[in-house]
C-alpha cells in the first residue's frame, strides 16, 4: 500500500474547515471573519483544496467522541450540503476514534492538521532523504488509523467461525506497514551517520543556518546572501530539502549557511522526528539567523511556534538574531519603528530589494566573533563550497 495513495485527492476538492479560535485571537470577533482558521486556509490551498466555508467552535469543552459539538456538527453537515463539500479539514489532531465517529455522522471525508500536513509534505519532498521521512512519518501517522479502512470487510460478528476477511487484511496490512517502518528507520540513520560525517568536513567554517516560520522568505533570503537558486514559492512548506552554500560574511570572511524547512504552530511531533537528519543542521550550527515576516499580524505567536521546534530538537540554546524579512512591504513608518523598539538587537533586511543585507552580514559575523569557541578568528575558520 502506498503511503500517499490513501489520501490521494482530486485538485479541486471542496472542503469546510473547523476549529477552535487560537489563544491570541482576540476577544468581540466574530466568526465570520475566518480568521481563526486563516492558516488552515492557507494549509488548505497550498494542499489544493477548494474552501468553501468555516466553522468555529468558540464555547464549550472538546466532545471526546467527535472533538465539535452536536450543534457544530449540524452546522457543518448544513454548510457542506449548501456548497456540495465532501471534505472536512480540522484544525486539530484527531483520535482515530473522533475522526471515525466525525465521518460516520457527516458523511463525508475528514482530515485533521496532522494528516493535512503530511499531505503537503508528500507532494514537496523530491529528494531521497526527503521522501523517506516523509513516508516514515506517513506511515506512523496511518498505523493506528488502519481500522476504519477495513471496517466494510469486519462486519462479520466475532466468535468461532466468523472471523472477517477484512481483520486477516488488516493484520497483514499492520505487519508490512511495521517492516516498512523498520526500514526506513535503518536507511535513515545512515543518513544521519552520511550528514555527520559531511559535517566533521566542515568544523574549520562557521556554519550558520536559516530558521523561521514556513513562508517567511527564508529560501528568498538564501538566494540572495549566496547568489544561489533556491526554489522559491509564495506557499507554505516551499521547499523541504536543506541546502548548504558558501555566503560572504564580510571583510573578505566566509561562511556556511543552510537553508532548512519551514516551521509552524502544532508541527506534527512524528514529522520533526522523521526529519530530524535535516534538523541536526540548525541543532549542531553555530548562529541561527530566526527569519521573521515583518507583515505577520501576530508575530509573538509564529516565534514561540518556531522557539518550540528548535527546543523539541535541543536548538533552543543556540546563538540566535533575530533577521524582519519582507521590509519593502511595510510602509507604515510607526510600525517599522515599534518593530525595532520591540525587537532590539534585531536586524531589518528585504531579501527582494537586498535592502539590509550589509548590515545582516556584518552582525551575523560579528555574534559569530563574539561567541565562537577559544576566540578563533573566522579568517581561520574559512571553508570552502560544501
Amino acid at each position: 500500500m502506498s503511503p500517499t495513495s490513501w489520501r490521494s485527492r482530486p485538485p479541486s476538492e471542496r472542503a469546510i474547515l473547523a476549529g477552535r479560535p487560537g489563544r491570541s485571537e482576540r476577544p468581540g470577533r466574530s466568526e465570520r471573519d475566518g480568521e481563526g482558521l486563516a492558516e488552515l486556509r492557507l494549509l488548505a490551498e497550498t494542499a489544493g483544496a477548494d474552501v468553501r466555508g468555516e466553522v468555529l467552535q468558540r464555547r464549550g469543552p472538546i466532545r471526546s467522541s467527535t472533538f465539535l459539538s452536536k450543534g457544530k456538527i449540524e452546522e457543518v453537515r448544513a454548510l457542506s450540503a449548501e456548497q456540495e463539500s465532501s471534505l472536512l479539514l480540522l484544525d486539530e489532531d484527531l483520535s482515530p476514534a473522533q475522526s471515525r465517529n466525525l465521518e460516520a455522522e457527516l458523511k463525508m471525508k475528514v482530515v485533521d492538521r496532522t494528516g493535512l500536513i503530511l499531505d503537503i509534505f508528500s507532494r514537496r519532498a523530491h529528494t531521497r532523504e526527503a521522501r523517506l521521512q516523509v513516508e516514515l512519518a506517513q506511515l506512523e501517522y496511518i498505523l493506528p488509523r488502519l481500522t476504519r479502512m477495513w471496517e466494510h470487510l469486519s462486519r462479520l460478528g466475532g466468535g468461532i467461525g466468523t472471523r472477517g476477511p477484512g481483520e486477516t487484511q488488516l493484520e497483514v496490512d499492520r505487519r508490512r506497514i511495521r517492516e516498512r517502518i523498520a526500514k526506513l528507520k535503518r536507511e535513515l540513520t545512515r543518513v544521519v551517520k552520511e550528514r555527520r560525517v559531511q559535517r566533521r568536513g566542515r568544523r574549520d567554517c562557521f556554519k550558520v543556518s536559516l530558521v523561521g516560520y514556513t513562508n517567511a522568505g527564508k529560501s528568498t533570503l538564501f538566494n540572495a546572501l549566496t547568489r544561489a537558486h533556491v526554489y522559491v514559492e509564495d506557499r507554505l512548506f516551499a521547499t523541504l530539502d536543506p541546502t548548504t552554500r558558501v555566503f560572504a560574511a564580510g571583510d573578505g570572511e566566509r561562511a556556511l549557511l543552510t537553508d532548512t524547512v519551514g516551521f509552524i504552530r502544532k508541527l506534527p511531533p512524528k514529522l520533526v522526528a522523521s526529519f530530524r537528519a535535516t534538523l541536526e543542521e540548525v541543532a549542531e550550527a553555530d548562529l541561527l539567523l530566526h527569519v521573521i515576516d515583518c507583515m505577520e499580524p501576530d508575530i509573538d505567536a509564529h516565534i514561540n511556534a518556531v522557539e518550540g521546534v528548535l527546543e523539541s530538537i535541543g536548538a533552543l540554546g543556540r546563538p540566535r538574531l533575530l533577521v524582519f524579512n519582507k521590509l519593502d512591504s511595510l510602509t507604515d513608518e510607526v510600525a517599522a519603528l515599534g518593530l525595532r523598539a520591540r525587537y532590539p538587537g534585531a536586524v531589518f533586511v528585504s531579501a527582494l530589494t537586498r535592502g539590509g543585507l550589509p548590515e545582516l552580514r556584518e552582525e551575523a559575523m560579528r555574534t559569530l566573533r563574539r561567541n565562537s569557541n577559544g576566540g578563533a578568528r573566522p579568517n581561520e575558520r574559512r571553508g570552502g563550497d560544501p
